[in-house]
């Protein structure tokens, strides 16, 4: 039975072999600090009302330990800082995916916690309104369910649909093994020789 250590062993642009566009979070959604490790989990899903963020401060003592915190937020506003990082680190909650801007910067890089968002911004989100968990939301243009696997690194955040992890994990397994297997003159052989003939079907002569 694969586990999230296997799904963190493949890269983002590996799982491009079996997934389309549409379940890759938009690249303005980022990791906010540098060499963030590649991080992987299920889904804990979470809609923020406009102008609040009550709903992602009470998901991280309501998600899982592995889970990944995916936020649909106001981008207006903060919708997390340092406590609320830290906290969830505690809890063994993976990271955060935050269609949206955090604060704290300097506290979460200090915590080594991954926080992939659109960016910072000082003035935080009231705490006025509730939303339900664990519902379909929207993410950097990607549809997220509860449970969907998120794998993110510094190439960006692939979702797998539930339903489909293990065939996209094989396919994308597939793909780095054969990778590691060829050397960088073996790749530059193949992929030459797929060019000119892909060129020369087009009939371009050059």
């Amino acid at each position: 039975m694969l586990t999230m250590a296997d799904f963190v062993k493949v890269s983002p642009c590996e799982y491009s072999e079996g997934l389309g566009r549409e379940q890759f979070v938009d690249s303005a959604i980022g990791e906010l600090w540098p060499q963030m490790p590649r991080i992987a989990g299920p889904a804990f899903t979470v809609k923020c009302a406009k102008g609040d963020h009550l709903s992602l401060h009470a998901a991280i003592y309501r998600a899982a330990p592995g889970d990944i915190i995916v936020v649909e937020a106001d981008s207006d506003f903060a919708s997390a800082g340092g406590n609320v990082c830290a906290i969830a680190q505690q809890r063994g909650i993976v990271g955060f995916v935050i269609d949206g801007l955090i604060r704290d910067l300097g506290e979460v890089r200090d915590l080594q916690f991954p926080v992939y968002a659109k960016g910072v911004m000082p003035k935080p989100a009231k705490k006025e309104q509730i939303l339900p968990f664990n519902q379909p939301i929207m993410c950097g243009g990607v549809r997220v369910c509860a449970g969907d696997i998120v794998v993110a690194d510094e190439d960006g955040i692939a979702v797998i649909p539930k339903d489909q992890a293990e065939e996209v994990y094989r396919l994308g397994k597939a793909r780095t093994d054969k990778d590691a297997a060829m050397t960088l003159e073996q790749w530059q052989q193949a992929h030459q020789a797929k060019i000119e003939s892909t060129l020369k079907a087009l009939g371009f002569e050059g």
